[in-house]
């Protein structure tokens, strides 16, 4: 029985030096700056497609456009970006914020930017609403930044958006808060006599 045992063993220790079956280890990959039969012009390196965001994380995140993390961000880098929308705000850039919020935002975010999105429906924690006095104080960085490095349970989408499409959706976001929380001596005078009118009767401009 003893004998028996030990050749079970052996067995199993013969096994685990077989390298016929090593498939994770033996990968069939290709490996940077090899030649590829794959492509017409024969090399394994790709140029990465357009639009392609820069993402890292860890001790060299500051080596690159990536914007994971907060301490191994360098900190001189986030201080040369932009800190605020520009001036002015085009239609342009309202409508492409308008289409990204849509894909990025509003499952959480809801359409009107309250927090009542899709997947609270669901059960998911509600997000907070754009409509309260802090985030309509926040400066527009801290949206931008919340966008790239995420923020609580929200995950981070530095490496998703580009730079100018985030700073579209901090105008969209901008544009929910005012619709929301209008001043109306900010409005011009044709539409702030419709309002005022409306707040009057007690309709709606």
């Amino acid at each position: 029985m003893r004998a028996l045992s030990l050749a079970c063993l052996l067995a199993s220790l013969l096994a685990g030096c077989e390298r016929a079956a090593q498939n994770m280890y033996d990968q069939p990959r290709g490996k940077p700056y090899r030649a590829s039969p794959l492509f017409p012009d024969g090399a394994m390196s790709r140029t990465p497609p357009p639009g392609t965001q820069a993402y890292a994380r860890g001790s060299q995140a500051d080596t690159t456009s990536g914007r994971e993390g907060t301490e191994d961000v360098s900190r001189d880098a986030r201080a040369q970006g932009a800190t605020s929308l520009p001036d002015p705000v085009t239609p342009a850039m309202l409508k492409q914020g308008q289409t990204l919020y849509g894909v990025y935002c509003m499952p959480c975010h809801s359409p009107v930017g309250d927090g009542d999105g899709r997947i609270v429906e669901r059960g998911f924690p509600a997000p907070p609403t754009y409509h309260s006095d802090r985030l309509r104080g926040v400066p527009d960085r801290h949206i931008y930044d919340v966008i790239s490095n995420g923020y609580g349970v929200m995950a981070p989408y530095g490496n998703r958006i580009r730079p100018e499409d985030r700073w579209a959706i901090v105008a969209f976001v901008r544009a929910l808060q005012l619709s929301q929380h209008a001043q109306v001596s900010k409005l011009p005078p044709d539409v702030r006599g419709q309002a005022q009118s409306a707040m009057t009767s007690g309709g709606s401009p």
